[in-house]
């Protein structure tokens, strides 16, 4: 099983980036605008179209508001298992590490999830430091 981590600092408070990652049906607009252009919720899941074109369902897993940390599981393709989970933690400078690591299988996917995770967590910092300036 590959594990994947990627982590950036944000120039933004954990609040405030805790309230966009909780925001399961705003992924598109408050979390990752651009590398996710559309989030449209259908029961409890999300169905999440990519920058790219590629388009998954997830599965809430848990969201835990004490530890600002939301964990999801990619379903029907093109996964044998995914686990995801991002997580906010505050820095003593008072920005936000953010944290997304995810378990999948096959491990052949690992590169591009690698690749997909990285432009994501780069789009996560620029949306979120984008919220700041503009007061959100």
């Amino acid at each position: 099983m590959a594990y994947i981590r990627t982590e950036t600092l944000v120039d933004t408070t954990p609040e405030r980036a805790w309230d966009a990652l909780r925001d399961w049906g705003a992924l598109h607009e408050r979390l990752a605008a651009g590398f996710v252009t559309n989030t449209t919720i259908d029961g409890g899941d999300r169905i999440v179209t990519f920058g790219d074109g590629s388009v998954v369902r997830e599965r809430l897993v848990a969201l835990d508001e004490a530890a600002r940390r939301l964990s999801w599981s990619i379903v029907g393709g093109p996964y044998e298992h995914h686990n995801g989970s991002a997580q906010v933690f505050a820095e003593s400078d008072g920005r936000t590490r953010f944290v997304w690591i995810a378990d999948v299988l096959p491990d052949a996917l690992a590169d591009r999830t690698t690749a997909m995770m990285e432009l994501g967590t780069s789009a996560i910092r620029r949306t979120l430091e984008g919220d700041r300036v503009r007061g959100g």
